[in-house]
């Protein structure tokens, strides 16, 4: 058997052979910050890993193994689709509803601008209180008997001019959160005075008010130091109210309010007091003010009724041009309720009630209003 000799050079003689890699010549600045590069590296790596973490895994709900939790869990997403489905459909049905009335807006607007004069008259919305219920006392200012009313009531004195008001402003016993907002309203009802009560009953109170010549007595009381009633009596025969208070905002409670009021005698409006009852009441309102308003001040004090509650805003006005009126609220502002009208002067026990509110005879009809 014949052998042949293989060459072998004497580079590869003894030698493995191995995949050496070229190295890279690190240049000046990659050797001046080899050490900062690292750290850099390391912390891009930390915040990939962050980043990978937070991002939301694929789920399914088959994947749950309990039975329970995955039919609850299905029920939930299911629920989830069917509102977003449901919300999706009524803004698209709203927008429909609203571009078929801008269409028909458009269509009765060109119909009128076409026929002139003889187009139909506009459409009055329905309300609450162009639907109002006829109700029998309803009186005629104008008429002769409730001319003879006014004439010979308890306050025709102060309409004449005869007697002037004389208030006094009380609070409940001890009061905690109502002497603000007793002394604000001293401000706005001209010769008014507040006094502090503390234990003394109003059977008492009557009595030394009479004796000091006060024609008013007004009560306020107080839930959680909120004022929530109203008890106004005129002396020295009556009638008393009792009303309930709400909506109570003080003048540091209230944005873009004027300064403080003056002294000046307000003029006082009377809104929408059209019953034998709101007539009655409306003048007890108006009578706690002067009836000889100073137009100087141009303060206006407005008792405004609306489905049987009484609504006080206390303005001050300014004359713009001969068209335009500028108005400013000064506050404070508050809801009245009328719950009773009592005979006489306050007596809980003994007194004869002219009108008691009974909320499920009179408040069935949304429609009914008593004042």
């Amino acid at each position: 058997m014949d052998i042949t000799e293989v060459p072998v050079s004497q580079d590869n003689k003894g030698k493995k052979k191995k995949n050496k890699k070229p190295k890279k010549k690190e240049t000046v600045s990659e050797k001046g910050n080899g050490e900062g590069s690292g750290a850099e590296q390391k912390e891009e790596a930390k915040a990939e890993r962050v980043s990978s973490d937070c991002l939301p895994p694929t789920f399914s709900v088959s994947e749950i193994k309990n039975k329970q939790r995955r039919h609850l869990m299905f029920m939930k997403l299911k629920q989830e689709k069917t509102v977003r489905s449901l919300l999706l459909e009524s803004h698209i049905f709203s927008v429909f509803v609203f571009q078929q009335k801008m269409q028909l807006k458009k269509k009765k607007k060109k119909e009128r601008e076409a026929l002139g004069d003889k187009a139909p008259p506009k459409e009055v919305p329905k309300t609450i209180e162009n639907q109002r219920v006829y109700d029998e006392t309803t009186v005629d200012p104008e008429d002769e008997e409730v001319a003879f009313d006014e004439g010979t009531d308890e306050f025709s004195a102060y309409f004449n001019g005869l007697t002037n008001p004389k208030v006094l402003i009380t609070t409940s016993d001890r009061p905690r959160g109502t002497v603000r907002f007793c002394e604000q309203l001293a401000t706005v009802i001209p010769n008014a005075h507040v006094y502090y009560r503390r234990g003394l009953a109003l059977k008492r109170i009557i009595p030394q008010c009479v004796a000091r010549n006060f024609t008013y007595l007004m009560v306020i009381n107080e839930d959680r130091k909120v004022p929530n009633g109203m008890v106004l009596c005129h002396l020295p025969d009556g009638p008393t109210a009792h009303f309930k208070m709400s909506s109570v905002r003080l003048r540091k409670e209230m944005k873009r309010r004027g300064k403080d009021p003056t002294e000046h005698s307000p003029e006082v409006i009377l809104n929408n007091f059209t019953t034998r009852l709101g007539h009655s009441i409306g003048r007890l309102l108006a009578a706690l003010f002067p009836q000889d308003p100073q137009f100087v001040g141009r303060q206006v004090a407005t008792f405004h009724n609306q489905r049987d509650f009484i609504f006080f805003r206390f303005h001050r006005y300014i004359f713009k041009n001969e068209k335009k009126v500028g108005i400013q609220e000064l506050g404070p502002r508050f809801t009245l309720k009328l719950r009773s009208l009592q005979k006489g002067t306050f007596d809980s026990k003994f007194g004869e009630y002219e009108w008691v509110l009974k909320r499920h005879e009179m408040d069935a009809c949304r429609r009914k209003f008593q004042l």
